[in-house]
């Protein structure tokens, strides 16, 4: 299972009119069937797990460019509208989607079977249930970046390729994580779900105090929380009294902080901030029961310990901080996602456009939706939204 993309978006209320909604959902099952019948059912994954086409397929069928309703409107259509498609032997089934119907995907995708007459056996559909719960976890508490998820889809072709799209919220904001998979390297048989799981990051906004698990640097404290899992965590109460309890950051967090490049080019520069940061490490009787129950199941990897149930962001990030700061690891506090681009800029940051791949991108949109069984309206309105965005592009180019 590889983590293929983030996206971020301003958090919107409301939700489609219907008679836009109808409209997308009839556009995307013509511009996905001709996809699938050109490029294969795998393509298509392929293509809605990366955000920038996620989010430029979303522009074409119709809805807002940057709203956090993008992803839970454009989900709801493409699940509608693949599910449709049942007269061709290449076809995606979809499973999830906002709020609570996120939690039905375990059960939607035991009748994967019956609705792409497939013949998967039943390990190989708990194995798909096993990739989204723990994509859905490790977006959830592995990487503790303040985005709660309210939306998960899970989509998936009789070959057993499959790609996940869900999002998070904060106050403000809607953060998009895409996940790939294929077939000969799922992250369920060996690959791992925890580390360094991505491949492409973009959004525009950075979350401070990050706690990211999944990073390389991260490796040790991952290890070491299994141990301290696997050896008992009855005697890690110490560390845990019942009443709450804050441990303070060390100095040599505070090291190399500057936002000016000379400056933090001195490794010996002490910056300290205004107020020093006071992290809660607290685990009540229940936490522990749960801690003990993980032990009592000896997990062998740190997948095995994150998809247990209860393991979650609070429990994690205190064996994080008992790791660190205790028993001297190193962990990732800083926002996985960075400034990222399709096609690169026009100013050659963070690297020049690549022309060829730019217009490769959008006359692959412009034939599907050429090739499309769609009226002539419908056609013509989808090319209108697909030339302002190629043009609106082009032009900074």
């Amino acid at each position: 299972m590889q983590h293929t993309g983030f996206a971020e978006m301003p958090l919107h209320t409301g939700k489609a009119p219907r008679w836009l909604f109808h409209r997308m959902e009839k556009l995307s099952k013509e511009i996905c069937r001709i996809i699938m019948d050109e490029y294969g059912s795998h393509e298509l994954l392929n293509r809605l797990s990366n955000p920038f086409f996620f989010q430029a397929l979303s522009c074409v069928i119709g809805f807002d460019w940057h709203s956090s309703g993008t992803t839970t409107t454009t989900c709801g259509a493409l699940k509608l509208a693949l599910n449709a498609i049942t007269d061709t032997s290449c076809q995606i089934y979809v499973a999830g989607g906002k709020g609570h119907v996120s939690k039905q995907t375990p059960i939607e995708l035991q009748r994967v079977n019956h609705h792409l007459k497939a013949d998967f056996s039943d390990q190989e559909i708990n194995n798909f249930i096993r990739a989204s719960k723990l994509s859905a976890k490790v977006d959830n508490a592995v990487i503790q970046d303040s985005f709660q998820l309210y939306h998960h889809c899970f989509l998936i072709d009789s070959d057993g390729n499959y790609t996940v799209i869900q999002q998070g919220m904060n106050n403000k904001w809607a953060r998009r994580y895409h996940w790939s998979s294929d077939r000969h390297r799922v992250g369920v048989r060996g690959g791992s779900f925890s580390e360094k799981p991505r491949d492409l990051i973009a959004c525009n906004q950075i979350i401070k105090n990050t706690l990211d698990l999944t990073a390389e640097v991260s490796e040790q404290t991952r290890n070491c929380i299994l141990d301290l899992i696997k050896d008992n965590p009855n005697h890690l109460r110490k560390y845990f009294p019942l009443k709450k309890k804050s441990l303070i950051l060390p100095l040599d967090h505070f090291l190399n902080l500057s936002s000016k490049p000379e400056v933090s080019e001195h490794p010996s520069l002490l910056l300290m901030p205004v107020r020093h940061q006071i992290l809660p490490i607290d685990l009540g009787e229940s936490e522990f029961q749960t801690l003990l129950s993980a032990y009592e199941q000896q997990p062998r990897q740190f997948d095995d310990l994150v998809e247990i149930q209860g393991i979650g962001p609070k429990k994690l990030r205190a064996l994080t901080l008992v790791s660190e700061l205790i028993f001297g690891t190193q962990v990732s506090w800083k926002d996985p996602v960075k400034y990222s681009f399709a096609h690169g800029g026009k100013d050659g940051i963070p690297f020049p456009v690549d022309r060829k791949v730019y217009d490769s991108t959008i006359q692959t949109l412009r034939s599907a939706i050429d090739n499309a069984q769609l009226s002539n309206n419908n056609q013509l309105k989808a090319l209108k939204n697909l030339s302002l965005l190629a043009t609106r592009v082009q032009s900074r180019n």
